[in-house]
């Protein structure tokens, strides 16, 4: 069904690296969205009026909700389509993820609603009218729901949405709340017992758990977070590939929005290189790496001397000082200064986001360390942070 909603909709679905075949991607998922959602929300709401449900009528207000919670997502991706302009010249492709975040927000506010509501009629019950038509439209809203879930995911999966996913998750909640709903009427009508107001708690509580659960999802790449390990290092086997490059760090990747990503790296090159030549080495990897991966990237290239014994040496040396302190310390951009007395060693050292050091008493226990093994050794420290997961 979904493959056949892409094929009917999106003529070149399957190019999802263009953003306007993105946007059809969020038109669809709205539009779907808003029609299953409203349809599924009028039957509980006859149902829960005709069986005297509060659960059900929260159930039904709750599918109105996310028929609206499905048109904010196709706005959001309507939005975030926009071309980039003199303000926002990295484009508005984060609009997406405030979108999502719109959507947890209603399903917060809908949970709260619910729970206060539940609570009330636990004071002022109210007996409910079972009925056997209830149950099977309701179960057939499970699987309705089960369904937009999928199609959400597979979508979301297609061109990497947040928003979408959210969405999905959203679904599999209400599944659970309309499956408890269920179990209320059917526990009212074998048991005579009514506990129709603490499922709508459970229910609520369900709700507000998927509410806080999409905040995450959306929230993250709102505040900015690291790249990830296997993109990481599939950039490193890319730079590392060249001829002329013997190292690199300081990877850091900046996201506006799915396809609209930005970066920067250090590629570590011998001091004694042909300048040109490399120049056009770190050109090569730039486009390379903006056509495998879709990163817009800048190279900065840092110069090592590589046939310097002494300087070897001492790197060594300073790779069993830092890992006395802790196995994961890094270090990059390394150069020792030697004059008649003191000896400067200037490095940048990776502080591991496990360390419970600040920055400051970080330096102090390296610049120790330094003293210690030999008290005309100073360590002139720059900390980096490590912007890879």
């Amino acid at each position: 069904m979904t493959n056949l909603l892409l094929k009917l909709f999106i003529k070149d679905y399957n190019n999802t690296s263009d953003n306007f075949v993105r946007q059809k991607y969020g038109f669809l998922s709205g539009i779907v969205g808003i029609i299953v959602n409203i349809i599924l929300a009028t039957i509980k709401l006859i149902i829960g009026i005709t069986v005297n449900s509060i659960s059900i009528t929260a159930d039904a207000v709750n599918n109105y909700s996310d028929a609206g919670s499905s048109a904010v997502t196709l706005i959001g991706f309507k939005i975030a389509n926009r071309p980039a302009d003199e303000e926002h010249p990295f484009g508005h492709g984060r609009y997406e993820y405030i979108a999502g975040l719109i959507v947890s927000f209603v399903v917060l506010i809908f949970g709260f609603d619910l729970m206060k509501t539940s609570v009330e009629r636990i004071f002022n019950p109210v007996s409910l009218n079972f009925s056997i038509i209830a149950v099977v439209a309701l179960s057939v809203s499970i699987l309705g729901k089960i369904w937009l879930a999928f199609f959400n995911k597979k979508l979301a999966k297609a061109i990497n949405s947040p928003t979408m996913s959210a969405v999905a998750t959203d679904c599999i909640s209400d599944c659970a709340a309309t499956a408890v709903t269920i179990v209320s009427l059917l526990l009212s009508y074998f048991t005579k017992i009514n506990i129709d107001s603490y499922l709508g708690i459970c229910v609520a509580i369900i709700i507000f758990i998927a509410g806080i659960n999409i905040i995450k999802e959306t929230l993250n790449p709102l505040i900015g977070q690291a790249i990830d390990k296997e993109t990481a290092n599939k950039i490193r086997g890319e730079l590392m590939s060249y001829e002329g490059i013997i190292g690199m760090h300081d990877l850091i990747i900046h996201s506006y929005g799915t396809n609209n990503t930005f970066g920067s790296v250090h590629a570590e090159v011998p001091a004694n290189c042909n300048i040109l030549e490399i120049h056009d080495t770190i050109d090569t990897i730039e486009r390379e790496i903006k056509r495998k991966f879709g990163i817009e990237i800048s190279i900065h290239m840092d110069p090592l001397v590589t046939d310097d014994k002494f300087v070897d040496e001492m790197k060594e040396m300073t790779f069993h000082l830092l890992s006395e302190i802790d196995d994961n310390i890094s270090f990059h951009d390394f150069r020792v200064v030697s004059g008649p007395i003191h000896t400067n060693f200037i490095f940048d050292v990776v502080m591991p986001h496990s360390m419970k050091y600040s920055e400051s008493e970080f330096i102090k226990i390296i610049s120790d360390k330094f003293t210690e093994k030999n008290e005309n050794y100073f360590a002139v420290v720059t900390v980096d942070r490590n912007f890879v997961l």
